[in-house]
């Protein structure tokens, strides 16, 4: 099978080198074939702000599945990061990271003998990157969380706990303050894991579950959440087992797969022979075992653990007692345990019997890009509508003019707000304002409207105001769609 191979910026060459080096020396190589691809900094320095060829993307499509080192999105210049490109335009659409003890590694927490994951949604959220300047003082994002996205990354995240062992899955989450997006997210987890009645399932507030992971991480097994939640959750946790260094990650999808180092490039030793190549390792085991090669993956894991605990060790380990090696040293001190095991840790084990073969096949192109749905045929009705205007007036005179505007539509003026907080009809002098104000308008008693009628409104408020967006307040089966100001 064919692997689409980005090598990175900065250490990324030197330790991609050293991984395949590894890989070869295990007989990786008889099975895959690793085609390079041009991603990354010189691509974006062409001018190409994707930073990626049109020949590496058809590649990557090709071949399903993609392994690369650590990448430099360049400040400035319009582009974006490459590594949340690559992601969302192929729908890899959950992150996982397993975290572990590993023996060698000093951290506050070694004695603990940590194991778990973390599984972060990995397309939607704040991470649509869908930001827009509204006013003088006001820059907005919106968040996306969909149901169709939430429960693939749910089944992966229930799925994987099965395979691994893992008896417990905690969905992470906000949704004491973000009801609708975050709450969507946790009644998903609830109706998923519902098929799974084998694990049990707990749910925490993200700011108890950073805290938590820093007293007692061993708690923990697997915790799946929200997109930007889960990257700095999943990082948090990389600090308990000594940092990204030490950190694999898989971006699985339905189609393409990511695999790829997440730490930064180093551009301060790039060259010098001195990174460690333990987590684009690590996560190149993932994608062995993604891809069926599940003995090798085990050898390669085995000869990794017992190099760690035999002392071979890169200047990043934390134990200045140790003498550092560089990476091609450390790359042979593995190479040179292949066939054996680790003796103060438990082993890697692979299914006895049989030999490797790679169970995954590339992708088949589909024809247009794929629609998913969750819910179907819901009743929707309209109840109103926001506005959001870039406000030059004090809410009051603004509430008064609307007020005039809303006159003989099927809609009443029912509040404005200013940050998510109301500061008309009710409110406090002391609430701090600034230059963008929601207007909310709600059906009058005992009218029905249509958008057509919403949009009729806006148009006459747009001949005093600039409405910089709008949208429709709508109920789904009964149940309201959209959020409460915050003192209404």
């Amino acid at each position: 099978m064919r692997i689409a191979l980005a090598s990175g910026d900065g250490i990324g060459p030197e330790i991609m080198a050293a991984t395949l080096d590894l890989f070869r020396a295990a007989g990786v190589d008889r099975m895959l074939e690793f085609v390079p691809v041009e991603m990354g900094r010189h691509v974006f320095e062409q001018g190409n702000t994707r930073g990626m060829t049109d020949e590496a993307v058809r590649t990557v499509e090709e071949c399903g599945i993609l392994f690369k080192g650590p990448m430099e999105t360049p400040k400035g210049g319009g582009g974006k990061s490459i590594n949340v490109t690559a992601r969302k335009m192929w729908s890899a659409y959950a992150n996982y990271r397993h975290f572990r003890t590993l023996p060698g590694v000093r951290t506050p927490f070694s004695h603990l003998d940590l194991d778990f994951a973390i599984v972060r949604e990995n397309v939607e959220d704040t991470y649509g990157g869908i930001e827009h300047r509204v006013s003088d003082d006001v820059t907005v994002c919106k968040r996306v969380i969909s149901a169709p996205g939430t429960d693939e990354v749910m089944r992966f995240a229930f799925d994987t706990a099965q395979r691994m062992g893992f008896g417990t899955v905690h969905c992470g989450h906000k949704a004491n303050i973000m009801k609708l997006t975050d709450g969507m997210f946790l009644e998903r987890f609830k109706a998923i894991a519902a098929g799974y009645p084998g694990i049990a399932t707990g749910d925490v507030i993200v700011d108890a579950l950073c805290m938590n992971l820093v007293m007692k991480p061993q708690q923990y097994r697997m915790v799946v959440l929200p997109n930007l939640q889960g990257d700095i959750v999943s990082d948090l946790a990389a600090g308990l087992v000594g940092g990204l260094g030490f950190a694999p990650s898989a971006n699985i999808g339905s189609n393409i797969s990511i695999f790829e180092a997440v730490h930064g490039t180093a551009p301060d030793i790039a060259g010098k022979g001195l990174a460690n190549p333990t987590a684009l390792v690590l996560s190149g085991l993932m994608m062995l075992r993604h891809l069926g090669l599940v003995r090798h993956a085990a050898t390669i894991e085995n000869a990794l653990l017992a190099a760690l605990e035999s002392g071979v060790h890169t200047g990043d380990f934390g134990d200045p007692s140790v003498p550092a090696v560089g990476t091609a040293e450390f790359t042979q001190g593995i190479i040179r345990r292949l066939g054996s095991e680790p003796r103060t840790v438990k082993p890697a084990v692979a299914p006895s019997g049989g030999t490797d073969s790679v169970t995954a096949v590339p992708p088949v192109r589909p024809a247009e890009p794929i629609v998913m749905h969750t819910f179907t045929g819901l009743r929707k009705e309209i109840v109103g509508v926001d506005m959001y205007l870039d406000g030059k007036m004090p809410a009051k005179e603004t509430a008064a003019d609307l007020e005039r505007l809303c006159e003989g539509s099927p809609f009443r003026l029912s509040l404005i707000s200013c940050r998510g907080t109301q500061v008309w009809p009710r409110g406090s002098v002391f609430t701090e304002c600034v230059d963008y104000w929601r207007a909310r308008f709600e059906l009058r008693d005992g009218m029905t409207a249509a958008q057509p009628e919403a949009v009729a409104l806006m148009a006459k408020v747009t001949q005093r105001h600039v409405v910089t967006e709008y949208a429709l307040l709508r109920t789904f089966d009964g149940v309201r769609g959209y959020s409460m100001a915050q003192g209404q």
